[in-house]
């Protein structure tokens, strides 16, 4: 049995390959402040994987962070009023396929992203989403501009200030300024804007199954924070909209050699989070509020 002076000297070497892996610099008495937490959080996540659970739990760059940080810089901490009661999506009759994922139907999912210090999960959400939707229109994957707001009322924006700007003609700079929209470099251009009912989970597989991927909102507690693989359940989190703070982008779903149904979904917190920046959900229980703020644009051609 390891001597606590042992265990100690491992934790240090875990602490300074992971300050070495993810960059972290740290003086003297922020170490020691930061050491505490990553310790407290590892001692987390091995008591969660010792457990039976749908998903497991790893070290990640978050891991220097108390919760409180984490959704400070990375996730909204205002309601947001994100869905509609009564929704536009039109439903085909099914059966649905079994297992669809857009990024193996072709070059219609753009690479993943990372939102960086800044609550703009929704940027990342709404262009995801816009950006895969035009692609299956014209055929052509382009990348656009980030910029905030909630994926509905970013959808009508664009509408209604006549397209998008491409990433490469306005980069993404990771922080809170006044937009300057260029019309002549318009590169996308959103005809409607489609909003699924809300807690409507079937209308959202089959805007998926038929369509294209959707965003999606929802409550993102401190156990997600260390999400590696697996499908991520919850039964602390909330699931109305006031209560969504975080949005990605669905592209597609599946079921696991246990029955359980899943979500396949892109998040922006880069591809060093989760499976390669992805995670899977539980599907069909509107777990964490994930049904209650819905859309997709359509695209013109």
């Amino acid at each position: 049995m390891a001597t606590l002076k042992t265990k100690l000297f491992l934790l240090y070497l875990l602490s300074t390959s992971f300050d070495l892996q993810h960059n972290k610099m740290y003086d003297t008495d922020e170490y020691g402040h930061r050491l505490q937490i990553f310790t407290e959080n590892k001692r987390i996540i091995d008591h969660h994987n010792a457990g039976n659970h749908s998903f497991k739990m790893g070290l990640n760059k978050f891991s220097d962070m108390k919760f409180e940080e984490f959704r400070k810089f990375f996730l909204l901490t205002e309601p947001q009023n994100c869905s509609a009661t009564k929704g536009s999506h039109v439903s085909k009759t099914g059966p649905y396929p079994e297992f669809v994922d857009w990024r193996l139907k072709g070059n219609f999912v753009s690479p993943v992203k990372n939102q960086g210090y800044c609550g703009s999960c929704w940027a990342f959400s709404t262009t995801g989403c816009l950006e895969s939707v035009n692609a299956i229109t014209i055929g052509k994957l382009i990348l656009l501009v980030r910029f905030v707001g909630v994926p509905s009322q970013a959808f009508e924006y664009i509408k209604y200030n006549k397209g998008l700007m491409t990433e490469e003609d306005y980069p993404y700079k990771g922080h809170d300024a006044t937009c300057h929209f260029e019309p002549a470099l318009a590169a996308v251009y959103v005809l409607d804007v489609v909003n699924i009912t809300r807690y409507d989970e079937k209308a959202m597989v089959d805007a998926v199954a038929w369509l294209n991927p959707v965003t999606f909102s929802f409550d993102v507690m401190a156990d997600f924070m260390h999400y590696k693989e697996g499908v991520y359940t919850s039964t602390q989190c909330k699931n109305t909209a006031d209560r969504v703070n975080h949005a990605v982008l669905a592209v597609g779903y599946g079921t696991e050699e246990n029955g359980m149904p899943y979500w396949i979904v892109k998040n922006s917190w880069g591809t060093d989070w989760g499976m390669d920046g992805y995670f899977l959900i539980e599907r069909g229980k509107n777990m964490c509020g994930l049904a209650t703020c819905s859309t997709y644009p359509l695209c013109t051609v």
